[in-house]
């Protein structure tokens, strides 16, 4: 199994969408960021925030991409390509519906599960053969109220899952860096059960 080189948090930009559930991918990568004291530039080529950091020596790229979520396939195909990176060496981030919060997953390949960055990303690439980390934020319990769950801020005892949960994926992400995917898996997935 290869290594991680570029980590993709998704989101949406702007300071309006900053703590709302949908953008806990950007949650991650700005807490990986925080921890490893390395800043974000814009890098308008790849239409993108990016970060350059190591994880126990490997080096890795951080991106958040400025495009909207329905549009992050731009910013991430082209990440790809500049710095010559194959996809199952990406990990992306992203929120997950299907997981209550504190919760997150680890997994590669496999469908995008209605989540629109993912889809964009699958209609860029044409394939779904990268890693991802599914970070639980819980389900509004209809469908109808999906939108305005995943806009919306979450409560504040579900924040503090949420940053737990990120917290215990960057605890086993040197594993998966590393290419140790089932390792940081079963920690990961046995570490809040």
């Amino acid at each position: 199994m290869s290594c991680l080189r570029l980590i993709v948090g998704l989101g949406n930009p702007g300071a309006e969408h900053l703590r709302t559930r949908h953008n806990v991918g950007f949650w991650f990568v700005d807490a990986l960021a925080d921890r490893q004291r390395v800043r974000f530039g814009i890098e308008s080529r790849l239409h993108a925030e990016t970060a350059k950091c190591a994880v126990e020596g490997d080096p890795l790229w951080l991106q958040k991409p400025i495009t909207f979520m329905n549009k992050s396939g731009i910013a991430v195909a082209a990440a790809l390509r500049y710095y010559k990176i194959a996809p199952e060496e990406m990990l992306v981030v992203h929120d997950d519906l299907d997981l209550p919060p504190g919760v997150a997953r680890l997994k590669f390949d496999g469908g995008h599960g209605g989540q629109n960055g993912l889809r964009d990303i699958f209609a860029h690439l044409g394939h779904g053969r990268f890693h991802r980390l599914r970070i639980g934020i819980g389900h509004p319990g209809h469908k109808d109220r999906v939108t305005s769950w995943v806009l919306g801020r979450a409560r504040a005892n579900d924040e503090q899952a949420i940053l737990g949960a990120i917290g215990a994926a960057i605890d086993v992400l040197p594993l998966a860096v590393r290419g140790d995917f089932n390792e940081a898996m079963k920690q990961l997935h046995t570490s809040r059960d």
